[in-house]
C-alpha cells in the first residue's frame, strides 16, 4: 500500500472508529484497527473481566489485493476466511460500509 493510500485509510478508519460506539457506552466497548502491510484489521475492545485490561475481538480485515479490497472474516479458532459474497473493490470505504450494514451476521452477529 503507498503512502497516500495508507493517509487516507486512516483518516477513513479514525472517523469510522470514533463514531461507531456511541458515547455512553464507550467505557464499555470501543472500536479500533490495526494497518499490517496491505491488510486493515477491524478490532472490537471490551474490558476484561475482573481486570484493568482490554480484551481485542477482530471483526473483519481488508486485504489489498492487485489493487482491490477483499473482506475477510475471522472463526472461533482465529483463522480468516474470505467473505465470496462481498465482490473485491477499489473502493475500501464501500467495503468498509458493507461490513457495518452487515447484512449477512457475519460480522456482527
Amino acid at each position: 500500500m503507498d503512502d497516500f493510500t495508507k493517509v487516507r485509510i486512516i483518516k477513513i478508519m479514525d472517523n469510522y472508529t470514533q463514531n461507531k460506539v456511541p458515547k455512553h457506552v464507550q467505557n464499555q466497548i470501543k472500536m479500533t484497527y490495526k494497518i499490517r502491510g496491505n491488510n486493515i484489521t477491524l478490532v472490537e475492545e471490551r474490558p476484561a473481566f475482573r481486570s484493568d485490561e482490554w480484551v481485542q475481538l477482530a471483526i473483519a480485515q481488508f486485504r489489498l489485493d492487485q489493487g482491490k479490497w477483499k473482506v475477510y472474516w475471522r472463526d472461533s479458532k482465529e483463522k480468516w476466511h474470505y467473505v465470496e459474497e462481498i465482490e473485491p473493490n477499489e473502493n475500501f470505504e464501500k467495503q468498509l460500509n458493507i461490513v457495518d450494514k452487515d447484512n449477512t451476521g457475519i460480522f456482527w452477529g
